[in-house]
């Protein structure tokens, strides 16, 4: 019998609903929630991928002090006692959380609770301030609150959207396919990308601005300015509902005086410019939406500020199809901010500075002390534990020892702390070989609790796989260090119902529409009704007990004069200029199959097969400038460090500036972690770091050799100088190179692939005088590893080798051809992988579309079943058939 329940995505904040199925035999069957209403039943490759990754393969299932299994109790007495014993001795503000909007929000809320109203302190901080910080800061100054006006309902109803600084193909694939469909349903819709690359986002635009980095303030400031020179202003709703229009107005004439100097900072003509303008200005209906690209700068808060000026100045906002729309990084980074996870917040959307409501927030707690001032945020919180200013910190669900910016010095900070406690699901990351205390977490599948989406939508994430091992909840594990500090009568939580009616009812407090968030309605939920919660957008409150849809209806602001505020913007540059030694822009961010540090993206062989190593996307002309060649390594070098990619030449970059995945780290390569050579500059008004420009130098790397192994098992890698490593299917994949030659091949490959006592069937060739070797090791007739190397780049192709894994037994001539690396009989190499979701390469879908005649993405899928699951191919399918289409082109 199978058992489905309706549960949460645990990736973007799309929030997708998912069904999950779990069979008889304990077999997990994921697919989306035709009933959800952000994604009504679909997933992008990820989404669809996640029942590969619930394997309990590097789970921490018990809990550990300095790597020795303890109990339970002695785990949360330690960490109490040691918590205890630096806050005698150096005060609350020597103890730190490191949070993340992984977490659901009854973890974030019993966290915050206990870091604010019980230890005293503000240091608690998220992940999420590297994600969408700026955007929070935006509205607060322009709406009072930190309140997202659109559903994704607008993105159906606009006849204009302007996607600005967000690659929503592959970091919000879902909502942008409902874009797309939306225009396939209404060709008279708009789409603007405004970026500097060229994303796969830019197959559904109608306009693509590839601006110079950093101009965006420019690029809206002009618009304003447009708007305005041109009657657009909503004068009644300017007059009525905002304040501050004249100082933006002369603020921004300041820095722009025309559309030749719009076109001049921004780096596009000026006939693009204007036609984005005229399409801004006849449009009534336009959502502009914005996302990483926008949020993290030195100066993102303005660049929020600078987009919402131009619908406060049209009155397009609160209105359908209309208004500025942040998509959100991570599944519960709103969650987070609901319950107060950042250091600049107290909870419910109060600040912490409000002297009338942290006395209420403190009775309401019946906590002994409350913070009254801001905590470290978080680039500024571990600069606090390299200077021994912080003396413990709890990381929970991230991994910042990858994620952060500058990322050695985090390294070091974890290093030199003197207690750090990490909890998480995974037993090995980078952040956990720094943790003196490992406490085993629940994972997705087993959590219990709510997310809420970018739309303002909270949704159930329901368990249904057992807890395994002794993991346990993150509001568990922090309940109980509560209790045994102290505060066991405040912390009575026995279930995650218990504190979301708590989380509820503190919304609830001097509120009366004051505040925009307010779960009132659900402050009494019973169980049962907390179980069988619908997705919902809050507030959700006595006026709107079925939610709310969409923000500032009526008009009215929770500004103090009850006015959204136009807030005067002047054009700033990068915190860090470029330079002779430094001469080219670095832009980091995520690619379409992966996530964060790829603690679960990792484990799943389709999602590793697109892009299945760490790479530096770079113009042709600066592979010429810099002496580089596609599929090459090559150094990319900074002031705060130096990491070792392989190039990937592309014309959608622009000249000068180049591109890094966010992703890979110590688990999965050695030198490929792109926040190593990120500046640690923030945006003063967020804290937000500036991901999106760091000045770096390109240098090829000249290795000595290179190579690949295949292996059925993970290997403890050597000291090389360079390698990574990704999933395949029943494999490990391994790219490596090196400076120095081993003294004997045949020993070090042995020590590698083979384990003391293993009865082995091992066969090798050496062309020592071509510095070429290959070697196999066989067990039970079947392939068990392998390994090539040469002192070039020209290797035999993989896929040949990488099937063999899928053998029960090899045959004579499989054996035989093992060391040539390909069959005797010739075989079709499928190329890159394209379509993750069944497996489909490049070279297969060139030949269907010049063999077969194809025409179309759909003809594409009937052929070959690439796109017509997720989707998120789509793009490269038609970058296929247009490029196809030119080369046929007479």
């Amino acid at each position: 019998m199978t058992n489905t329940v309706k549960t949460t995505c645990p990736y973007c904040g799309v929030g997708c609903g998912v069904l999950a199925s779990v069979a008889a035999d304990g077999r997990v069957e994921i697919k989306g929630d035709p009933e959800h209403p952000a994604n009504f039943g679909r997933l992008c490759s990820k989404g669809a991928a996640l029942a590969d990754t619930l394997d309990m393969d590097d789970r921490l299932l018990y809990p550990e002090i300095h790597n020795k299994r303890v109990s339970w109790l002695d785990a949360i007495s330690h960490v109490a006692s040691r918590f205890s014993e630096i806050i005698q001795q150096h005060g609350p503000d020597a103890v730190a959380f490191y949070v993340s909007g992984q977490l659901l929000t009854e973890d974030y809320y019993v966290a915050n609770k206990l870091m604010k109203g019980f230890i005293g302190s503000a240091n608690i901080d998220t992940n999420s301030r590297l994600c969408m910080a700026s955007s929070v800061a935006g509205h607060k100054r322009a709406f009072g609150a930190d309140c997202v006006p659109c559903s994704y309902e607008d993105l159906e109803r606009a006849k204009l959207i302007v996607l600005v600084g967000s690659n929503a193909a592959w970091c919000h694939p879902v909502l942008y396919q409902r874009i797309s469909k939306a225009k396939k349903d209404n060709p008279d819709l708009q789409i603007v990308v405004v970026d500097p690359r060229r994303t796969d986002t830019c197959d559904i635009a109608d306009l693509h601005l590839a601006i110079k980095p950093g101009s965006d303030t420019a690029l809206f400031n002009g618009l304003l300015l447009y708007l305005d020179d041109n009657d657009e202003r909503n004068h009644a709703f300017v007059t009525a509902c905002t304040e501050g229009i004249d100082a933006a107005i002369k603020c921004a004439r300041t820095g722009i005086a025309d559309l030749v100097s719009v076109s001049q900072i921004c780096d596009v003509p000026i006939e693009k410019i204007e036609k984005f303008y005229r399409l801004f200005a006849r449009t009534e209906r336009v959502v502009t939406v914005y996302s990483q690209g926008v949020n993290q700068w030195s100066f993102g808060t303005d660049k929020v500020n600078s987009i919402i000026n131009c619908h406060l100045l049209t009155g397009r906002i609160g209105r359908p199809g209309m208004g500025p729309f942040s998509f959100t990084g991570q599944p519960n980074a709103m969650g987070g901010r609901e319950v107060g996870g950042l250091a600049n917040q107290l909870a419910a959307h109060i600040d912490i500075e409000n002297d009338v409501l942290r006395p209420k927030v403190q009775q309401f707690w019946q906590a002994p002390r409350i913070a009254s001032r801001q905590g470290h945020k978080a680039v500024q919180m571990f600069d606090a534990i390299a200077r021994g200013e912080i003396k413990a910190v709890w990381i929970m669900a991230t991994n910042p020892a990858v994620s952060l910016p500058d990322a050695g010095k985090v390294r070091y900070a974890l290093a030199q702390c003197e207690f750090v406690v990490v909890s998480d699901c995974v037993q090995n990351t980078d952040t956990l070989a720094y943790a003196h205390v490992r406490l085993p977490a629940l994972g997705w599948g087993e959590k219990d609790g709510t997310v809420t989406n970018s739309e303002r939508r909270i949704s159930r994430q329901r368990p249904f796989l057992p807890e395994p091992g002794e993991a346990r909840s993150d509001w568990w594990i922090v309940t109980e260090i509560a209790r045994c500090l102290g505060f066991a009568a405040q912390f009575p939580y026995v279930n995650a119902a218990q504190i979301f009616r708590e989380h509820a009812l503190l919304s609830t407090i001097d509120n009366q529409g004051k505040r925009d968030f307010d779960l009132g309605a659900w402050s009494s939920l019973t169980e049962d009704e907390y179980d069988c919660l619908v997705p919902t957008q809050w507030p959700v409150s006595s006026q709107y007990p079925n939610g709310t849809k969409r923000m500032f209806t009526d008009g009215k602001f929770f500004t103090s004069s009850g006015k959204a505020r136009f807030v005067a913007i002047e054009p700033r540059c990068s915190a860090t200029a470029l330079s002779t030694q430094f001469p080219l822009i670095l832009n980091s961010g995520r690619i379409r199959d992966q996530w964060h540090t790829m603690t679960r993206t990792g484990k799943s062989a389709k999602l590793s097969t697109h892009i299945n190593e760490p790479l530096v996307v770079v113009h042709p002309d600066d592979v010429q400038r810099f002496a580089l060649s596609d599929g090459a390594l090559a150094e990319v070098q900074s002031a705060w460090g130096k990491v070792i990619m392989r190039v990937s030449q592309s014309n959608a970059q622009r000249a000068g500036e180049i591109f890094l995945p966010m992703h890979w780290n110590g688990q999965f390569t050695r030198q490929g972690c792109a926040d190593t050579v990120i500046n640690p500059n923030v945006d003063p008004i967020s804290g937000q770091p500036e991901f999106k420009h760091t000045p770096v130098m390109l240098a090829p790397y000249h290795a000595s050799w290179h190579g690949f192994m295949l292996s059925r098992r993970r290997l403890v890698m050597p000291e090389l100088a360079y390698w990574s490593l990704s999933r395949g299917d029943g494999f490990w994949r391994y790219q490596i190179a090196g400076q120095q030659f081993p003294d004997v091949w045949e020993e070090w490959s042995r020590q590698l692939l083979c384990s003391k006592g293993d009865a082995i069937n091992w066969i090798e060739y050496h062309d020592r005088g071509a510095k070429r070797y290959r070697a196999a090791r066989l067990q039970g007739g079947q392939l068990e590893s392998c390994l090539f190397i040469s002192p070039t780049r020209q290797l035999p192709e993989r896929s040949w080798l990488e099937s063999l894994f899928g053998q029960s037994i090899l045959s004579d001539q499989e054996c035989r051809s093992l060391l040539v690396g390909k069959p005797v009989t010739a075989q079709a190499d499928p190329g890159k992988i394209v379509c993750a979701c069944y497996q489909v390469g490049l070279n297969q879908i060139r030949n269907a579309i010049e063999t077969q005649d194809l025409q179309s993405v759909e003809a594409i899928g009937k052929a070959l079943r690439a796109g017509t699951n997720c989707g998120s191919c789509i793009p490269e399918l038609h970058h296929l058939l247009k490029k196809h289409q030119t080369v046929s082109e007479p």
